[in-house]
């Protein structure tokens, strides 16, 4: 019995000497508390509104008022005609739209009816069904303070959904999808690609090749760009004959978007490879390190107006994020590069960081 009574005392000095277990047992859990308590939540705040009010008489204003000072909406602009918001889903301004009648208070008073309307950007259903059934709540509880007189009156809100009409979750989807699976797929792949040669003992024939370190790197990853690239036209392709998820926009350009993106994702396994010092480690911080972030801060499920301002700073900095816009804006909306300009050149300036850092820490000696 003190034989085995030393030995588990053992086992729990070995457990508590080694830092990393004990990150793994203790800080893993409370990590992943935080991110999914945080994060994972249906409630709506801070939700990017606008609105367009001809009318601009009295009922409208405490109608708008009483709609802003909820906590779930801010407004964002005011619109000036019908045409802008089109233009203000497209680029990403609003959320939502809160459109009024002419004359709003004067047919409300003369007929005892007057009519809104809720539209949603549906490219995100989910966020959209919830958004309008805030702002639809928040109009009736509006009615029922005003009907406490003697006058009944109503106000009929018509909602619509653009750019997903009947509100198809495999629109939000398989963006999303497409986001995750080509980040982990290439990033995988290339964090093995150097690991391999260190564990099978062939860095050496590396190291005394004329290649420079940028050669040995673009040699590496080159291979996967164009095997990934194939894995981002299967999914394309599913995506459009199984579940009919449009692509209104341009093919070219949705294509080019999704090459450079691959490209980011092989760059950061690269990074990811030259960092490590063997294709399980490699392999664990590819699919640990990468897979909940995406899933949980690029805005893929979870909007990111509804984090924390902290988490939000992280959303920022996830690739995912920025190519998940890129690939709505282009299938669902129809846009070309003048909508995703911006986007575009966060992920090209990603991709160039990564490559330079993995250039960098590249080792051209052995360990």
């Amino acid at each position: 019995m003190k034989r085995f009574r030393a030995f588990v005392v053992k086992e729990f000095y070995h457990i508590f000497r080694d830092y990393r277990t004990l990150l793994i047992l203790f800080g893993m859990p409370a990590v992943q508390l935080m991110l999914f308590g945080y994060v994972i939540t249906n409630e709506i705040k801070d939700a990017r509104i606008a609105i367009y009010d001809p009318s601009k008489d009295i009922v409208t204003r405490m109608i708008s008022d009483k709609i802003l000072s909820s906590g779930y909406f801010i407004l964002e602009r005011n619109l000036n005609n019908i045409a802008e918001i089109e233009s203000a889903f497209r680029y990403g301004e609003v959320s939502l739209a809160i459109v009024f009648e002419p004359e709003f208070a004067k047919k409300m008073e003369k007929n005892g009816t007057a009519h809104l309307q809720i539209i949603g950007d549906a490219s995100d259903p989910n966020t959209a069904n919830i958004l309008v059934n805030y702002a639809s709540g928040i109009i009736s509880n509006y009615l029922i303070s005003i009907n406490s007189e003697k006058v009944p009156y109503q106000i009929i809100p018509q909602a619509r959904m653009m750019y997903n009409g009947e509100l198809k979750g495999v629109y939000m989807f398989v963006p999303g999808l497409m986001a995750m699976l080509l980040m982990l797929i290439s990033a995988l792949m290339t964090s093995l690609a150097i690991t391999r040669e260190k564990e099978l003992g062939t860095m050496e024939l590396l190291l005394v090749s004329p290649l420079r370190p940028v050669q040995i790197i673009i040699g590496k990853v080159f291979p996967y760009v164009f095997l990934a690239f194939i894995d981002a036209i299967i999914i394309l392709v599913l995506g459009n004959t199984v579940f009919h998820v449009p692509v209104l926009g341009s093919i070219t350009l949705l294509l080019a978007e999704s090459f450079l993106y691959i490209c980011m994702a092989l760059s950061l396994g690269i990074l990811i490879s030259t960092l490590t010092s063997s294709q399980q480690i490699a392999m664990m911080v590819s699919l640990v390190a990468l897979m909940l972030p995406t899933i949980l801060l690029s805005g893929f499920i979870f909007p990111v107006e509804n984090m924390p301002w902290i988490l939000q700073v992280f959303c920022y900095v996830m690739p995912p994020k920025y190519f998940i816009t890129i690939i709505k804006s282009i299938m669902l909306q129809g846009n070309g590069l003048a909508c995703v300009w911006q986007e575009t050149l966060i992920l090209l300036g990603f991709t160039l960081f990564f490559l330079m850092l993995s250039v960098k820490k590249f080792n051209i000696r052995l360990a």
